[in-house]
């Protein structure tokens, strides 16, 4: 018999109680729920050596990727993050007590600032992206090379019309 997981007991407890009812898409969300909430416990357990508190890292690695001088305003970390205003201000706040980040206002806009990586920022972002990669390898590793483009390429898909969707709504 096939390995089962969580997800095929909910399915069997379904088909039990509701057989008219078609959950294979239950199956297939539950199952992607689950790989993202394991795994991201598993890397944020990773990046732990690096001080980093839940989220700091996703703000870090968006400043890094925007090159030098490894700076945005905050709408464009929102945008990067999927962040609130609010969560962005309280998670800025932090990140700037640790030394990671700095403010600044911005010379084009009066009104705006500037959210930039410090020396200490960029050196921890780029220790802790290295070690980040490693452990997204790591586990990954029960797929061959051929499965994960395959899988790359049906979620690619799958998200690339639900954008599309969430753009026309």
């Amino acid at each position: 018999s096939e390995p089962q997981d969580h997800v095929d007991e909910i399915l069997a407890q379904w088909q039990r109680e509701r057989p008219d009812l078609n959950v294979a898409p239950l199956g297939l969300y539950g199952r992607l729920l689950r790989i993202v909430h394991l795994s991201d416990d598993a890397l944020t357990k990773g990046l732990a050596p690096y001080g980093l508190r839940p989220g700091w890292f996703d703000l870090l690695a968006a400043l890094r990727r925007a090159g030098a001088p490894y700076e945005l305003n905050p709408t464009q970390l929102m945008r990067a993050t999927l962040l609130s205003s609010s969560g962005m201000t309280k998670r800025l706040d932090r990140m700037e007590a640790a030394g990671l980040i700095e403010r600044r206002p911005d010379p084009h806009d009066r009104r705006g600032t500037l959210v930039r990586l410090t020396r200490r920022g960029k050196s921890v972002i780029d220790r802790a992206v290295e070690t980040h990669v490693g452990n997204e390898e790591r586990l990954l590793g029960a797929l061959t090379a051929a499965e994960r483009r395959t899988l790359d390429g049906l979620l690619k898909n799958l998200l690339i019309q639900l954008e599309r969707a969430q753009r026309t709504s």
